[in-house]
């Protein structure tokens, strides 16, 4: 072998050696296994150390985390660095909008999530030296079975009137009644205390102890979420929602005399003759709220427990005019047009309803029917008397007014 070969060898062998070396130290192997070996492994240690980056990101929720809130849970943030990109994806891909802010020290989406979903979070940030840094974490959000929300009455923006109650229907039994309610309130510019009061498992209304004040705004806040209402079961709302009240308007029906006078501020402004309940079937006594309004609508007796023989409705009349509703069970004032003009004022022949002379299409604004209808706003009061049955409940309809303060304040879990 010539000396320029052997040279070679000798390379070689060293070559492989020092592959062996330094596959046993990734290994696991100890510094006795080579000479030198932890001395290296501990500069090479070193030398990443001073590469990596000293920013430092969290994302939250943490990474595997289930029932999420839909709200305020997905948030980005970094220390000792600035965010330079943050993507979040649904679980089948679609990109979810969001906003670094503008020190680029946090990240958060720019609406709200959606429930029983998985998002996929990728974060990239810098330290001062440019440095970059990664974090991915994917979590998925409170499912509908393990969520409830509070549908709510009246709609954000609207005007009402004077006696209609902030009314919420859970979609969810609530058993942590005092946490939910604790998390819900509403109050009034006029200062008037108001106090929630539950009918059931599933429904929270608020009233103050008179009807609202003309003319003041109503303001009812949700702040429920992450609140237990029932064993694994939370709330996702946070919204706020303002309502103003409008003029003083209560009407009094007296099924006696068979008139009703609207008043508005407690002056009456106008006297309709009306037909209430028959004997057979008497119109519901006391303050009820006016909680919809139907130019026409349908009205089937079968739908609510009047039938003939033959199974079928006492009546079905499909485009009955100037319909309100007042009750949930099917107490409305709403014009005819069937019954003779004479019955108005005279006799009470309805299946429960307050009639009012109207003719068929309710095109006709001269009518007792379109007058009513046109002057009164969702909210409105109408006090029945005299006819001989019982107080409506409470709870049938908006028409908790039924029930003197005490009674309401005793229904409260706070």
């Amino acid at each position: 072998m010539t000396t320029s070969k052997r040279r070679q060898g000798l390379i070689a062998a060293s070559a492989l050696l020092g592959g062996v070396l330094v596959l046993s130290a990734c290994s696991g192997g100890s510094a006795a296994a080579g000479g030198g070996g932890g001395d290296s492994q501990a500069k090479v240690d070193e030398a990443a150390a001073q590469k990596t980056s000293d920013a430092q990101i969290k994302i939250t929720p943490a990474d595997g985390s289930d029932n999420a809130s839909i709200n305020n849970a997905a948030k980005v943030t970094v220390a000792k660095g600035t965010l330079t990109d943050v993507t979040m994806t649904t679980g089948s891909g679609t990109r979810v909008d969001g906003q670094i802010s503008a020190d680029k020290k946090s990240w958060a989406p720019s609406g709200q999530l959606e429930r029983a979903t998985t998002y996929k979070v990728a974060v990239t940030a810098e330290d001062s030296a440019g440095r970059a840094a990664h974090e991915n974490a994917s979590f998925t959000t409170v499912a509908p079975a393990h969520s409830f929300i509070g549908n709510f009455t009246p709609d954000n923006g609207s005007t009402v009137g004077v006696g209609m109650p902030v009314s919420i229907n859970f979609d969810k039994a609530i058993t942590n009644k005092a946490a939910v309610q604790k998390g819900i309130t509403v109050t009034s510019s006029s200062g008037q205390e108001v106090v929630g009061h539950w009918f059931g498992a599933n429904r929270l209304d608020f009233r103050p102890e008179q009807y609202w004040t003309e003319g003041s705004t109503v303001t009812l806040k949700l702040n429920l979420d992450g609140v237990e209402g029932a064993s694994g079961v939370y709330g996702v709302q946070q919204k706020t929602v303002t309502f103003t009240i409008g003029r003083n308007q209560v009407s009094y029906v007296d099924a006696k005399t068979k008139q009703m006078k609207v008043t508005q501020d407690g002056k009456v402004i106008k006297t309709i003759p009306i037909s209430a309940g028959s004997p057979q079937n008497k119109t519901y006594e006391g303050q009820m709220v006016i909680s919809e309004k139907f130019k026409e609508t349908r009205m089937n007796g079968a739908t609510v427990g009047f039938t003939d023989d033959d199974g079928k409705g006492e009546y079905d009349i499909k485009d009955v005019p100037h319909a309100m509703r007042l009750t949930r069970s099917g107490t409305f004032v709403h014009g005819n047009y069937w019954g003779a003009k004479s019955v108005f004022g005279n006799v009470n022949t309805s299946h429960g309803c307050v009639g009012l002379s109207d003719t068929k299409g309710a095109g006709d604004p001269n009518t007792a029917g379109a007058w009513f209808f046109t002057h009164s706003i969702v909210g409105d009061v109408v006090v029945v008397r005299n006819t001989g049955d019982r107080t409506v409940s409470p709870d049938n309809g908006l028409n908790g007014w039924n029930m003197d303060w005490a009674q309401w304040k005793a229904g409260s879990a706070i």
